[in-house]
C-alpha cells in the first residue's frame, strides 16, 4: 500500500536531510567488491561499521538494496537502480573537483571492462596489452567476477562491456550477446603429477585425488556436476570450490589436485609447461564466451576499439 502525498514529501525531506556522502562511497564500494569485508578494507572501515552505514542508507532509502550473504552480497533491483543514481552523483562531484584544480580538461578517455576469471590469464591480458600498446592514453578498469554479478555491474552502468556467457533469458533482458567461443570445461593438473602420464584415466582416476571445482552457481560448475553425473558419480566431499582462477591455478601447481577448470583458465600454465591437460572426454561441456554490452547505448569510440581487439584475438586462436 502507497503511502499519501505527505508521507513521502516528508521521507524524501528526511532523505535529502540525512543523506551523506559516506553513504553513497560505502554502497557503491560494497557493489563493486561484493563483499563487506573487502569493501571495509577499501574504505578503512570495519565490517560492522560498513554494515551499519548501509543499514542507515536502507532506512533512509525505504528499500533493501542489497541482500547479505555468507559468500558476498547481491544487489536488488532497487539496489542496482539507487547504484546508477549514487555513481553518477559521485562522478558529477569528481568532475567538480577537477574543475576546481583544471584537470578536467587534460581528464582521460576511460573503459570499464568486466571479465570472468577464466578469460584473464589467456584473452584479457593479451587484449590489455596489446590495447595499452596502441591507445597508451586510454585508461583501463578491469574487473573480474562471475558472470551474474558482472551482468548486474554492466545494467548499472558500472561496467562498458563485459567479457562473459549467456545467461537465462531474465538476466539478460536489455543486453546484446555477441558470442567470441565455445570454451569447454577440461581436467589439469601439474605436471609430473601421476595422472598426467595416465592416457586414458577414468572418472574414478580423476576423483582418487582432492579436487578444484568452480564457485556454486556458475555455469563452469554446472558442467562439472553434469560431467560427473554423466560417468555415474558425485561431486566429492572436500573439494576446494572458488571462482579464482588464480588461486585455483596455484592449488594446482602446488599439489596433487585436480582442477577442473574452462580451457582458457588454464592456457598460459599448459603453455608454460606448468599444467598438463588430462586426456579426459569432455564433449558436450562447451559454452560460448562473448562479449556483453547494453542494448539500449553504443558504445564509446575507444570502448569500440577495445571490443575489436577481444574479436581480433579471439578469432586468432
Amino acid at each position: 500500500m502507497h503511502g499519501s502525498p505527505t508521507s513521502r514529501e516528508a521521507r524524501i525531506d528526511t532523505f535529502r536531510s540525512r543523506i551523506r556522502l559516506r553513504h553513497l562511497h560505502c554502497f557503491v564500494t560494497v557493489a563493486q567488491t561484493q563483499h563487506l569485508g573487502r569493501a571495509g578494507e577499501r574504505l578503512g572501515l570495519t565490517q560492522p561499521a560498513v554494515s551499519k552505514t548501509l543499514t542507515e542508507l536502507e532506512e533512509l532509502v525505504g528499500a533493501r538494496l542489497l541482500v547479505r550473504q555468507r559468500a558476498g552480497t547481491d544487489l536488488t533491483a532497487a539496489g542496482m537502480r539507487f547504484l546508477r543514481q549514487a555513481l553518477r552523483v559521485l562522478e558529477d562531484l569528481d568532475a567538480v573537483a577537477d574543475s576546481l584544480t583544471g584537470a578536467d580538461a587534460a581528464r582521460q578517455e576511460r573503459i570499464r571492462v568486466g571479465a570472468l576469471p577464466s578469460v584473464v590469464p589467456a584473452l584479457l591480458l593479451e587484449a590489455v596489452t596489446d590495447f595499452r600498446a596502441n591507445h597508451p592514453e586510454v585508461g583501463l578498469a578491469v574487473q573480474s567476477g562471475m558472470n551474474r554479478t558482472l551482468i548486474d555491474l554492466l545494467k548499472a552502468d558500472v561496467l562498458d562491456v563485459v567479457i562473459g556467457r549467456m545467461d537465462d533469458p531474465a538476466a539478460m533482458e536489455g543486453l546484446w550477446f555477441e558470442s567470441l567461443a565455445a570454451e569447454p570445461l577440461v581436467l589439469a593438473v601439474r605436471a609430473g603429477h601421476p595422472l598426467a602420464g595416465n592416457a586414458r584415466p577414468t572418472m574414478r582416476d580423476v576423483l582418487a585425488w582432492p579436487m578444484v571445482v568452480p564457485a556454486v552457481g556458475s555455469i563452469p560448475r554446472h558442467s562439472t556436476e553434469s560431467l560427473l553425473a554423466r560417468h555415474g558419480f558425485a561431486l566429492p566431499a572436500g573439494c576446494l570450490e572458488t571462482a579464482d582462477g588464480y588461486l585455483g591455478q596455484l592449488v594446482t601447481l602446488q599439489g596433487d589436485s585436480v582442477w577442473a577448470a574452462p580451457l582458457s583458465a588454464t592456457h598460459r600454465a599448459v603453455a608454460a609447461g606448468e599444467l598438463v591437460l588430462l586426456s579426459f572426454d569432455t564433449q558436450g561441456t562447451e559454452e560460448p564466451i562473448g562479449l556483453l554490452r547494453r542494448s539500449d547505448r553504443t558504445l564509446e569510440p575507444v570502448a569500440e576499439a577495445f571490443a575489436d581487439t577481444i574479436r581480433r584475438i579471439a578469432a586468432s586462436r
